[in-house]
């Protein structure tokens, strides 16, 4: 095998690997969802999909593609079957319990009297202004 420039081909140590990639024709890889770091203690974001043979290969494919764009400190690859979501029929799920309207400000009648203390407010700047016009 004659020596690349290409830095990737360099890492990979293409000299010591099998010469058979192990892919069988019309074999489908899995994808493998993305989810990037760029500061510690920050959360993961989702960047995007790769499809890999395996979990190694898809970290490898998720470094090269997401991870030399800008700055990483971290990249996670999960299998797209593995995530678990909800689905659209059961947004009631998330709904608030008619009966815990505690719980939101939205339960509390403090507009009426934040309303109110304004109007009291301007009477009373009203009142003032009055005054002072009639001491000059």
């Amino acid at each position: 095998m004659t020596d690349s420039l290409d830095p990737r081909i360099r890492r990979a140590d293409m000299e010591h690997a099998p010469s058979s990639s192990g892919l069988v024709q019309n074999e489908h890889w899995e994808p493998y969802a993305v989810f990037h770091q760029d500061k510690r203690g920050e959360q993961h974001v989702f960047v995007g999909i790769v499809h890999a043979p395996d979990p190694e290969m898809a970290l490898v494919f998720a470094k090269e593609q997401f991870g030399r764009r800008k700055k990483t400190v971290s990249l996670w690859v999960v299998k797209s079957t593995d995530i678990y979501s909800f689905q659209h029929e059961d947004e009631d799920m998330f709904s608030t319990v008619p009966e815990k309207t505690y719980r939101e400000a939205s339960g509390y009648p403090v507009r009426k009297r934040i309303n109110k203390y304004l109007d009291e407010l301007k009477q009373f700047e009203k009142q003032k202004y009055l005054d002072i016009e009639e001491n000059v």
